[in-house]
């Protein structure tokens, strides 16, 4: 097979599937959950990293940046101001990097976009070199205009953060996938392998996912299954779905030998 890889902004990854680090039970299962993913990009809140952190359990000390692209997040951000700050941090941190994922929520409880405030922040961000990939909903006119800002990824979500629904709102998904130029990533609400695959079917270039591994009640098996329904669903797309018809005979019905 030839190559099949995921372009983020120039920068080239063989796996399609990118997870996050919170959530876990211990360091040890996050540890064994995200090796087992096969996955490349690893998200991290950047109000969790802390590179002059002393102790023996830095996040960085398991997901070091010389082994996985570290993709900072602007969770738990919900003012423009706040989102653009939190930013500038994680590039300090990470030592100039410009990967991001754009965060602005509109509540601590739903914790879905405020579609406003997140154009606000991307387009001052881009503006500032930043590369970022935008957690969103489905709403089409918001997704082009985001790409239109010069974001290198739209990341709608499936369904509400940690919910497992699965993908809710199939059609408007669907519409984005097959207007918006950029990679598109499914980010939140899958709650299982099936999920997954049926995203990568529908054309999404890959799918981000935590709580559907980190709370699976095993969850390295889970990181596995996910791997695998990635991947499958990738294949399955580019294999060519038959269209869908009535039924037929699956044996040929010339050239049949009679009793």
């Amino acid at each position: 097979m030839t190559a099949d890889n995921l372009v983020i902004a120039g920068k080239s990854f063989s796996s399609r599937l990118l997870v996050g680090t919170g959530k876990y039970n211990n360091e040890l299962e996050a540890i064994s959950s995200i090796k087992a993913s096969g996955a490349e990009i690893v998200t991290v809140a950047v109000r969790r990293i802390d590179l002059n952190n002393n102790k023996d359990s830095s996040i960085l000390d398991y997901i070091s940046p010389e082994k996985y692209t570290i993709l900072p997040n602007t969770a738990g951000a919900f003012s423009t101001k706040e989102a653009v700050r939190i930013a500038k941090l994680g590039r300090e941190i990470l030592n100039g990097k410009n990967l991001l994922k754009l965060e602005v929520l509109n509540d601590p409880k739903t914790l879905l976009p405020n579609m406003k405030l997140t154009i606000e922040a991307a387009e001052i961000l881009v503006k500032d070199g930043f590369e970022v990939m935008v957690y969103c909903n489905s709403d089409y006119e918001s997704c082009m205009k985001l790409q239109d800002l010069g974001c290198v990824s739209i990341m709608p979500l499936a369904a509400p953060i940690g919910s497992g629904l699965g993908i809710s709102e199939p059609k408007k998904i669907q519409k984005i996938i097959d207007s918006v130029s950029v990679p598109v990533i499914i980010d939140a609400g899958i709650g299982t392998s099936s999920d997954a695959t049926i995203a990568m079917e529908m054309g999404a270039d890959a799918v981000l996912l935590n709580t559907a591994i980190a709370r699976a009640k095993h969850p390295v098996e889970m990181a596995m299954a996910m791997k695998l329904a990635v991947e499958s669903g990738r294949l399955a797309l580019k294999s060519g779905r038959i269209p869908k018809s009535d039924p037929s005979p699956s044996s040929p019905e010339l050239g049949v030998i009679e009793s």
